[in-house]
């Protein structure tokens, strides 16, 4: 995977204090326990040991740059139970999962699974980029008879279960009927909500989620939790599904075999669904059992999710399924085998999204705060603790209660005093000034670093930072605290995280490396999705005195919309206002080409591919009022 776009700067060594910390691990987990080790390399085929070029030669995965985890015992950089997680995951290539079920693992963040089916394979989640996903296949036909791909399912809505759908299956073939694609009612809607509204920051702050420019080592990134890492660039793409399961239960035959979709709306994704092959015995779990706890909020940014329904869907799903199947797999990590392991592994996650919403909302209805919840949850109850696939290495017990309580009771904690609080940067000054100065700061945070207490050096460090962003020495020691943090989690984003947010507070950042735009994902939207995101780019400061109403017209489809600009608010109707002060003609295409900056609309108005009518000055004014989202901006520094 690609390396750091930083001069090397390197961080520093675990302290005594980490290094102790660390250690501590090893006496409270059951290491001895290896059976996840059997099973993340059981059924291997054949393993992947190179890389994964674009059509540049650009290498976007390579997974000999994770062959440092080789060796068994976890430096002291690195918290021994993520080490442990680390290794499981660098396990890539084809395995058998069951007869007829096969799965491509460590080639992408996510897995793709192969089905096997009477005259035709079912892709279930092509992965992110179409270049590992088409490694993928080309894996998989390499070791097993070549049988054309004759159905492609999206368990939901996320990129890296989506994005890779150019690698295996070709449009033409979609267009003609002779590929089918399933999705959950709801799919393309929430893939627009999610990335293309909030795109600019998710793809941000997905930089520090999974560690994507850090080096790889053991000072830097080592995983993502749920699998190595995002490809870094490739071919994101979409197909838009050709068939929606609706109904809470629906039962298919595809390529033979029977799939039984289970919906579960609203758990790990808005749009999101389990299957069910009844003539293999299998169960897929999509991404609400992985093996490990999962995120309630995703620190990259996404809707809050319902852990109680979350915590009702896995016990319906272990009451549907759990009798019948032999072996459940996930779109991530690896699977679990035999009734009994599958049905404990089902009660357990449920016990564990149950217990995250049923004691958050026990301590906030006695006045808890989110802070408080978070600190007064210190670990799960029971056995669950002790259990591997409950570990927080994805998600986290801190933020989880903290997104329940915001699911039930908003961002305010209740207290007055936090209704209106001075802007960070603001409130950094003072502070500051209240402490005796950026000096005295440094000092009690150097003292708090000697210490080990490396959690209140960070928020001293943050204050100081924010009240002077060019002090050189605060910005050392807020890297090193943020390091000594980040070698200390279990939690695998957390170590990215705070790794990012250090590599970036020595080196700056980045200014080249922000996602390319997805031609697919342009396409897909429509044109109310165009209008919708043509109001979130609008500079209400900008346009406030320039009311207008602009007819907007659609030759190919064929289709008519009227804009509103008033009070520097954008709003769209369908059909023409015949008040309208101009009129914009073009067709579906020009507009895609103009959204992927292939084309500017004066260079369109002069070739006739755009025509106006009426006072064209106003587009104009409607066009210098829009806002271009700069993908780098700071998150660590104001």
């Amino acid at each position: 995977l690609a390396q750091s776009v930083y001069a090397a700067d390197a961080p520093v060594a675990a302290s005594a204090q980490t290094a102790a910390s660390n250690s501590a691990v090893l006496q409270q987990l059951p290491f001895s326990d290896r059976i996840d080790f059997e099973s993340a390399g059981k059924g291997l085929i054949a393993p992947f040991k190179g890389q994964v070029k674009d059509a540049a030669g650009k290498v976007i995965w390579d997974v000999q740059a994770y062959d440092f985890l080789l060796k068994d015992q976890a430096p002291d950089s690195v918290n021994p139970s993520l080490w442990r997680l680390a290794q499981l995951s660098a396990h890539a290539g084809l395995f058998e999962v069951s007869p007829r079920l096969y799965q491509v693992r460590g080639l992408d963040l996510a897995n793709m699974t192969i089905i096997e089916g009477d005259d035709g394979l079912i892709i279930i989640d092509p992965l992110t980029m179409a270049e590992t996903a088409k490694a993928a296949l080309d894996l998989y036909y390499r070791n097993r008879p070549r049988k054309p791909v004759v159905a492609v399912i999206y368990s939901h809505t996320h990129v890296d279960h989506f994005g890779g759908v150019r690698g295996v299956i070709d449009e033409a073939d979609v267009k003609a009927g002779k590929v089918k694609v399933f999705a959950p009612t709801g799919f393309m809607e929430h893939v627009m909500s999610e990335n293309v509204f909030a795109g600019n920051a998710m793809s941000r702050r997905a930089q520090y989620q999974f560690g994507s420019l850090l080096p790889r080592g053991e000072r830097g990134q080592v995983d993502a939790g749920l699998g190595k890492s995002t490809p870094s660039g490739g071919t994101i793409a979409l197909m838009p599904p050709t068939d929606l399961i609706e109904k809470e239960l629906e039962t298919r035959t595809i390529a033979g075999l029977d799939v039984e979709f289970q919906l579960t709306p609203g758990t790990e994704a808005p749009a999101e669904m389990n299957l069910y092959l009844p003539q293999l015995r299998a169960l897929c779990m999509a991404e609400n059992a992985t093996q490990m706890m999962h995120n309630i909020l995703t620190p990259r940014g996404a809707q809050v999710r319902d852990a109680k329904a979350w915590a009702q869907y896995l016990d319906s799903s272990l009451a549907r399924y759990g009798d019948k199947s032999d072996v459940l797999f996930a779109q991530h990590n690896w699977p679990t085998w035999g009734g009994e392991r599958i049905r404990t592994f089902l009660a357990d996650q449920r016990d564990m999204y149950a217990f995250l919403n049923d004691r958050t909302l026990h301590l906030l209805n006695q006045g808890l705060t989110p802070l408080e919840v978070a600190d007064a949850i210190k670990k799960l109850p029971g056995t669950l603790d002790q259990k591997w696939y409950t570990r927080g290495y994805y998600g986290s017990l801190s933020f989880n209660v903290r997104a329940v309580y915001q699911r039930y009771l908003g961002f305010y904690d209740g207290n007055p005093a936090n209704l209106n609080p001075l802007p960070p940067v603001e409130t950094a000054k003072r502070s500051v000034e209240a402490m005796g100065g950026g000096a005295a700061v440094l000092e009690k945070m150097r003292a708090a670093m000697a210490k080990g207490d490396y959690r209140w050096a960070a928020q001293l460090g943050n204050q100081l930072l924010f009240s002077e962003p060019d002090n050189g020495d605060a910005r050392k020691a807020q890297a090193e605290s943020q390091e000594q943090l980040g070698y200390q989690s279990e939690n695998a984003t957390w170590r990215n995280m705070y790794l990012t947010g250090a590599m970036e507070l020595r080196n700056g950042v980045p200014q080249h490396a922000g996602t390319s735009v997805s031609v697919d994902m342009v396409r897909a939207m429509t044109p109310e999705m165009f209008f919708d995101f043509l109001a979130i780019r609008l500079d209400s400061d900008k346009a406030v005195g320039h009311d207008m109403t602009v007819n907007w017209s659609f030759e190919e489809p064929n289709r008519d919309f009227n804009l509103t600009l008033r009070n520097g608010v954008l709003t769209h109707r369908t059909g023409l206002n015949p008040e309208a002060d101009a009129g914009v003609s073009m067709s579906k295409a020009t507009l895609e080409q103009i959204s992927l900056k292939q084309l500017d609309f004066p260079t369109a108005i002069q070739k006739g591919l755009v025509k106006l009518q009426g006072n064209g000055k106003k587009l104009g004014e409607l066009m210098g009022s829009l806002d271009t989202f700069g993908p780098q901006f700071n998150i660590v520094t104001p």
